[in-house]
């Protein structure tokens, strides 16, 4: 009986046989330049240099140019303290150059924020490709334990139905009661109906990995069996795993810098109580013309009326209304909880390891007892089905055999896929990259 079961794995590849296949290496590939949720972080990295280029900018000097004119009608004040009407055009230029000196640090230390600012970002969308990653490597797993659920409910319909014609042909022979071969007609309704329920579970599966891909559709949509290797690779140690992950895990990383990022900022609030200096120099020249009076002309009034200045400007914080304490304890209490942030993801990052390894032994255990169950449960089928034709067991305890055959074969699937799925993620934190 056992060598018939794997015709079910020939049915499943011919039902994919006309669509192209994905493997699990193009299945992450895809997801994580696709996935909404990178091209978010990946936004946020470019945002981030754009952040340090302007940092960088604040150290170069600004200048400006400008023009006026303005025309008076009307009466107004002359010289002599009396009113005349008279009508006046003034025309005049300026050109400004400001170059911060000192800006408390504040220039310095928004530069060195940026940059900290912008490696957390590297490392946040890194971790989220590895969040990506591992919910692929997930469904995927899930995906191919449903296809092979679904060979057995096939299996199991296909032993029902072969049962189902040697009961007719035993009845034929008088050798059972017909309601032997009903039972075994209401056997194959329900393994029938197992069959459609274990391909639901297999489409839907299919299409949370294809929605996870960001596919369009799942139609034609199919994926690879995985290396044998993936369920026989040594179990790493969790300490061995732990150790690897907060030297290498990007969300480690991340939230270390985000400590950084937070030390950086309570500095950069500290600037406010430093003074500053800047330099400027202006050049600028006018002309004015009055009706009624001798005038200049423009030229000469450009050249008569330039002017040059050259200053420096201090400005030395005495109280601010406590705006710059407020803003230091404010970036304190950020950095306590970028501190607080790290050590959870620590510490979730040690359970989840811890977890892994201890669920990955225990699917190693349930493989070698379900091993051990499925060839039992075979022998005791084949038993239970020639003490069936000698008329020494009835119909029910030869169903309860097949029963007990099929739910062995569903243990040891599940508990392969399960101990794939484990060390997957082990391996994963451990060498940081699949």
């Amino acid at each position: 009986m056992k060598k018939l079961f794997p015709l079910s794995l020939l049915l499943l590849s011919a039902t994919s046989a006309n669509a192209e296949s994905w493997s699990l290496d193009s299945c992450i590939t895809y997801a994580i330049d696709h996935n909404l949720t990178v091209k978010s972080n990946q936004l946020n990295m470019i945002s981030g240099e754009l952040d340090i280029t302007e940092a960088k900018d604040r150290f170069l000097p600004s200048v400006s140019a400008g023009a006026q004119q303005s025309f008076s009608f009307g009466r107004g004040l002359t010289s002599e303290n009396t009113y005349a009407n008279r009508n006046t055009t003034q025309f005049g230029w300026s050109a400004q150059m400001s170059l911060p000196l000192f800006q408390g640090l504040r220039n310095v230390r928004t530069l060195e924020y940026s940059k900290a600012n912008f490696r957390q970002l590297v490392e946040q969308l890194e971790s989220a490709k590895d969040d990506i990653t591992l919910a692929v490597i997930s469904q995927y797993l899930q995906v191919l334990y449903y296809q092979e659920i679904y060979g057995v409910a096939i299996e199991q319909l296909r032993l029902s139905r072969v049962e189902l014609e040697r009961r007719k042909e035993l009845l034929e022979a008088g050798k059972i009661p017909e309601v032997d071969m009903l039972q075994a007609e209401s056997q194959v309704a329900q393994d029938d109906y197992s069959v459609v329920n274990a391909k639901n579970n297999w489409n839907l599966a299919l299409l949370d990995l294809a929605q996870l891909l960001e596919l369009d559709s799942a139609e034609g949509f199919t994926i690879e069996p995985i290396d044998e290797d993936m369920y026989l690779s040594p179990v790493p140690t969790p300490e061995t795993v732990y150790a690897s992950a907060l030297r290498d895990n990007h969300s480690i990383l991340a939230s270390r810098l985000g400590v950084d990022v937070a030390e950086k900022s309570v500095k950069l609030a500290k600037s406010g109580y430093l003074p500053t200096l800047s330099f400027s120099a202006g050049l600028g020249s006018s002309y004015y013309r009055t009706s009624g009076f001798e005038n200049d002309g423009f030229g000469s009034q450009m050249r008569h009326n330039f002017s040059k200045s050259l200053g420096f400007s201090l400005n030395i914080p005495i109280f601010d209304a406590f705006s710059t304490r407020n803003a230091v304890r404010k970036a304190r209490v950020q950095q306590l909880s970028a501190e607080l942030r790290l050590r959870e993801t620590e510490v979730q990052l040690y359970k989840s390891i811890n977890q892994a390894y201890t669920q990955a032994v225990a699917a190693d255990k349930r493989m070698q007892s379900s091993a051990v169950a499925e060839q039992a449960t075979a022998a005791a089928l084949e038993a239970m089905r020639e003490k069936y034709n000698y008329g020494k067991a009835n119909a029910t305890e030869f169903e309860q055999a097949k029963t007990a055959y099929i739910q062995a074969v569903s243990e040891s699937v599940q508990a392969k896929y399960e101990s794939a799925l484990r060390r997957r993620i082990l391996l994963f934190y451990y060498t940081a990259r699949p």
